[in-house]
């Protein structure tokens, strides 16, 4: 499961979910780390920096991997307001949020960093195009794989293996 979320923040960072859980302490389930390195192989050929944050339940890949699917994906940032350090790493301003108008009638068109829109689609689309091509480094755990599902009859009834 990639998971796209807020990709033009104005006051917008690179993160990148840690899917195999050796920066942040929580890893998604197996596969999910592969779906972080693919956006860190990415951003590293651009030159661009990046951190990782945890799965912390707050997306929409929550539901995936409480079911075991792995999951990743980029964010851009929301309420958090960022840190003087993070300047020198994507620009914008430190002690204001990311995104002053996350959930907030203000978040429209007019609250969009382009800058940011693009390295981030850019980035989503590497990932698609990449994981598009294969399933092998993505099938993860039994919950999540081609193994795990149960054979379909020409009625679209389950059958038992």
């Amino acid at each position: 499961m990639l998971d796209y979320d807020m990709l033009g923040s104005p006051n917008y960072a690179r993160f990148i979910y840690d899917g195999n859980g050796d920066e942040q302490g929580f890893a998604g389930p197996n596969g999910s780390g592969v779906i972080e390195q693919v956006f860190k192989d990415f951003w590293d050929g651009q030159g661009l920096a990046y951190e990782t944050i945890p799965f912390d339940g707050r997306s929409d890949y929550d539901a995936f991997t409480v079911a075991g699917i792995p999951a990743g994906g980029i964010f851009a940032g929301a309420e958090v307001e960022k840190e003087p350090y993070q300047v020198a790493l994507y620009g914008g301003t430190a002690g204001v949020a990311f995104d002053q108008c996350y959930h907030q009638l203000c978040d429209d068109l007019t609250n969009v960093n382009n800058k940011g829109l693009s390295e981030h689609s850019d980035a989503a689309i590497h990932a698609i195009l990449t994981f598009a091509q294969t399933t092998s480094s993505v099938n993860g755990t039994d919950k999540g794989s081609s193994t795990s599902t149960k054979a379909w009859d020409w009625k679209g009834n389950h059958q038992v293996r």
